[in-house]
């Protein structure tokens, strides 16, 4: 994710607003989703990212709820359902002439279904006498690409949407420069008393005691939009989001704050997927993600991977029919590349950014691979590995020959496009691989965390290959995963720091720079043993360990920003993939002091949410985390990372192939003494495990078991 571009001017997210000091509240399905603030409104504050989101442009940037003319209702609560499907605030009214506070009540119940924005405002009157209320709905829709809204100049001058009064309601309409008509739809149920371009007025007479309520629909108006009333379509919400999550494995504990968060990741994991013809696939984060990433879409898979496969087999079929085929320079794309990014708005349409299907990500690729491997150990679903082999053998062929022009065995990345992303691993902003005097590198850059991934991806390819009886393909999967280990260490080792060098340049000069990357190459087997111990002090030493989680960057390194995006913030997901590779080398304190350090940082986070990324400074007794100001609420992979660290830590490890469900060396994170894991699938089987603090280490004790899945402590 990150800086969409080359210039930090052009493509930084710029937003005015600032998304930590007001937290917004977010609606999403499928394609649609709406940033709104406490009270159920949105763009009472300018430059406000708040908004009613379809296909990345705003169709709704103005919906605000009045009392008697311009006063604002007083806020008593605003909460989301336990599974995100909708928002509920209550209000009360402020004084009025004749009215005095908190006698009228207000219920805002907000969600989103097929295309449309559904709204119920009950009003209940408290007092012993009879009271006329007038509510005044002030609306706008500006339809601003996102990329607009986010602080990207627009080239060209744009007309602007138009607003006209129908018999039941209004209508906004605009013409894009991409020659897309889009349309928002407003509709009432009563009537208004009265109806102006922008305004709608209800005159309400409500007797002592008495009940009534306005609904409204917000229709973004296109062929999957729903016409279905509010009671039809909140149970048809209410239905997906039970049969999204139906069937998954569940964690639960003693700690009732631990399993809080929990439930909110899960809530969120499950609210960012969106259907697809291929499947479910996690879109990347709200406000300015909510769309295919390849690579986040990747990540959040594999950390779900134990809880719920289905995730993995949609972001698998999705990307082989988005994978590029041909060589194109304006959109990064090479044969056999996974795709870094996709967007369907004006901007994107008209090339104004060059994101409406981009492929500049060097990680992806290999990702895809160790995805489609770590599935296949899962699940043994042979058919989707089947129908996808010539998508993988072409990943990894791209691993091969496009991403590694000079043959020296390491994959690198170097933009074609000048519109394109400049540096196109996880840490894609303009300035995040420097050199230790803090000269930007030049490219083709290799990534040290990358050569990880392709290892990994080799390694898994030989396995694939094995399966499908392509002995010839697994044989030279495993020699070029033998070569690439083989030369690894010595080019990218950095003796004095004791770990590994960001990234080799252009010249294959390192970047001696104490970054987390290095924590990546954890996950797989190119780190020999003695360089491990290293890595893990580097990461957890005090230039690298915020006491919230492992900083991008070192302290001591140049260009370290505790507030930047990239240069010394800390990223919940990158940790999450740190913690995986420490538990599996040995190093399983450092792991669970992670979750122990992101599990704190979670409960200040507002709905007890895991954001994008939090500033780096130090953490200090009795203060949360310093937020980063314009992060992602919810990010799928921010969300789905504490899935991963739990099973790093109990080295939870499910193979298809021997059907076993296996704890190696488990290790019960500090908050709780005691984890119960229910309905984990293996195969056929479901078996639900508790797992117990001891004086003589965790015990494991099944309390379920369906088939014949076999269990296995490690030591």
């Amino acid at each position: 994710m990150g800086n969409d571009g080359n210039d930090p001017k052009t493509f930084d997210i710029d937003a005015a607003a600032s998304l930590t000091a007001h937290p917004p509240k977010v609606l999403k399905h499928d394609d649609l989703f709406a940033v709104f603030d406490d009270w159920g409104n949105c763009g009472r504050k300018r430059n406000s990212p708040e908004g009613l989101y379809f296909r990345d442009t705003r169709y709704l940037s103005r919906w605000d709820l009045r009392l008697d003319g311009d006063r604002v209702p007083l806020l008593l609560s605003s909460i989301h359902d336990d599974d995100g499907s909708a928002l509920t605030a209550n209000l009360a009214n402020p004084t009025m002439p004749d009215i005095t506070k908190d006698v009228i009540g207000i219920t805002r119940t907000k969600f989103l279904w097929a295309g449309c924005c559904h709204e119920r405002i009950s009003l209940r009157n408290y007092d012993v006498r009879s009271h006329a209320v007038h509510i005044d709905l002030h609306f706008e829709a500006d339809f601003k690409d996102v990329f607009e809204v986010r602080g990207t100049a627009r080239s060209v001058a744009v007309a602007p949407s138009v607003c006209q009064v129908l018999s039941n309601g209004l209508a906004f309409e605009y013409t894009g420069l991409d020659g897309i008509a889009r349309r928002t739809d407003v509709t009432f149920l009563p009537q208004p008393s009265h109806m102006t371009p922008g305004r709608a007025g209800f005159d309400i007479s409500l007797p002592a005691g008495g009940t009534t309520s306005l609904v409204t629909r917000v229709r973004c108006a296109d062929e999957a939009s729903d016409d279905s009333g509010i009671v039809t379509a909140y149970r048809a919400k209410r239905r997906e989001a039970q049969r999204k999550s139906e069937g998954i494995a569940t964690v639960a504990s003693s700690n009732d704050v631990f399993n809080r968060l929990m439930s909110r990741c899960t809530s969120d994991v499950y609210a960012l997927l969106a259907r697809t013809p291929q499947g479910v696939y996690p879109h990347a984060g709200i406000p300015w993600y909510s769309t295919v990433f390849g690579r986040d879409g990747i990540i959040t898979a594999l950390f779900m991977l134990w809880v719920d496969p289905s995730i993995a087999r949609g972001v698998l079929r999705y990307l082989s029919v988005t994978q590029a085929t041909t060589t194109d320079a304006s959109s990064d794309a090479e044969p056999g590349k996974i795709v870094h990014e996709e967007r369907r708005c004006e901007m994107a349409n008209t090339g104004e950014v060059p994101f409406g299907r981009y492929y500049g990500t060097v990680d992806a690729t290999p990702l895809f691979v160790m995805l489609a491997g770590e599935y296949w150990r899962r699940t043994g679903d042979k058919t989707t590995i089947e129908d996808i082999w010539p998508n993988i053998k072409a990943a990894l062929s791209w691993c091969e020959y496009h991403a590694d022009l000079d043959a020296d065995g390491f994959v690198a990345y170097h933009r074609r496009t000048p519109a394109g992303l400049v540096n196109q691993g996880w840490k894609d902003s303009h300035d995040a691989v420097f050199h230790s005097d803090g000269r930007m590198a030049q490219g083709p850059i290799a990534l040290v965390e990358v050569q990880a991934y392709v290892h990994q991806a080799y390694r898994c390819g030989a396995i694939l290959a094995d399966m499908l009886g392509d002995l010839k393909g697994a044989a030279r999967y495993r020699s070029r995963a033998d070569a690439l280990q083989a030369v690894f260490h010595g080019r990218f080792w950095n003796a004095q720091a004791g770990t590994y060098a960001l990234a080799l340049d252009g010249e294959r000069t390192p970047c001696f720079v104490t970054a987390s990357n290095a924590g990546h190459v954890l996950m797989s087997d190119l780190a020999p043993d003695f360089a491990v111990r290293g890595v893990g002090r580097a990461l957890m030493g005090t230039d690298m360990w915020s006491g919230w989680g492992v900083r991008t960057l070192g302290t001591g390194m140049p260009r370290y920003n505790p507030m930047s995006y990239h240069n010394g913030s800390v990223w919940p997901h990158d940790n999450a993939l740190i913690a995986i590779g420490l538990a599996r080398r040995g190093m399983k304190q450092e792991a669970a002091r992670i979750f122990a350090g992101l599990f704190a940082a979670q409960t200040y986070q507002a709905d007890n949410r895991l954001p994008e990324l939090f500033c780096g400074t130090p953490r200090r007794r009795g203060r949360g985390p310093v937020s980063y100001p314009v992060s992602c609420s919810p990010q799928a992979w921010a969300a789905a990372a504490p899935f991963a660290i739990l099973a790093a830590c109990l080295g939870l490890d499910i193979d298809h192939g021997l059907n076993t469900l296996t704890f190696k060396q488990p290790m019960l994170p500090e908050m709780t003494a005691d984890i119960r894991l229910n309905g984990i699938r293996v195969g056929h089987s479901v078996v639900d495990v508790r797992l117990l603090q001891s004086e003589g280490g965790v015990a494991v004790d099944i309390t379920r078991r369906i088939g014949d899945v076999v269990v296995n402590v490690a030591t």
